[in-house]
């Protein structure tokens, strides 16, 4: 899923609205996005300069809710669900599996 984050949305915001479709999840179902990452210094990493200017380029992979988001210039998100590894489920967080 491509999603593009709107003009007034904080990067944050914007992880949080599109894993949730894409998981098909309530928001407030979800761990919090800081238990991966610390969603200040991510809005902080893509948001305006201190003197107002934007910032240009950038690229960050992590991975949330079992999906791979890639942030790209602040502007769009992609999203891709993980195949769920048989291994590993038990220590994936409550709420993230996709429902079907």
């Amino acid at each position: 899923m491509e999603y593009e984050i709107g003009p007034s949305e904080s990067v944050s915001t914007a992880v949080v609205c599109a894993v949730s479709a894409v998981v098909g999840r309530e928001p407030l179902a979800m761990p919090p996005l800081a238990h991966v990452l610390h969603p200040d210094a991510l809005d902080t990493l893509f948001g305006a300069r201190p003197n107002g200017a934007a910032r240009t380029g950038g690229r960050l992979t992590f991975v949330y809710c079992n999906c791979r988001i890639t942030v790209d210039n602040g502007e769009y998100l992609t999203i891709q669900p993980l195949e769920p590894d048989l291994e590993t489920v038990t220590e994936r967080e409550p709420g993230c599996t996709p429902s079907h």
